[in-house]
């Protein structure tokens, strides 16, 4: 079996190419700072999903201006393609906005806060057991036996 497909080696090779074109010959204000985070082919070559993330910009009004700038670029992306990659066909380019990265950032939100309130709750158990341990040595020094008890108050 082979290491690497063919559509693999193609995706790869138009993830880097987009990424230096969609920076440098797209001068259109309204795009921001746009990051291809993969490019998946379909196994005719007929199509690729390029995922793109905005830097920064998150709101859905964003995301939706930058796709629809990507999105009337596109013909120009893949005739600058054509033109830097031996393809027979360079396939039609579908942008989407990868969710993924913000998806990652809330879970590590999450998990940040359940970390914080454990360490919370061990404090608090911590300074509960204290409480009951300098409780059970006040109540042994009220009684006055100055015998050491046990736990049914008998002495030892």
């Amino acid at each position: 079996m082979r290491e690497f497909k063919r559509t693999d080696r193609v995706a790869d090779q138009l993830q880097q190419e987009l990424a230096v074109l969609i920076q440098r010959e797209i001068k259109d204000p309204r795009l921001g700072m746009v990051t291809v985070s993969s490019v998946k082919v379909s196994r005719d070559l007929g199509y690729a999903d390029v995922f793109v993330t905005l830097l920064g910009e998150n709101d859905a009004e964003r995301v939706r201006e930058n796709l629809g700038v990507l999105k009337r670029a596109a013909g120009f992306l893949r005739s600058q393609i054509a033109r830097r990659i031996k393809l027979r066909h360079v396939p039609e380019l579908r942008f989407h906005y990868d969710e993924s990265v913000l998806r990652g950032h809330h879970l590590s939100a999450l998990i940040d806060e359940a970390v914080a309130s454990d360490k919370r709750q061990d404090a608090a158990d911590d300074a509960s057991s204290e409480d009951d341990a300098s409780q059970r040595d006040d109540d042994a020094s009220q009684r006055g036996d100055g015998e050491p008890q046990r736990g049914d108050g008998e002495p030892r």
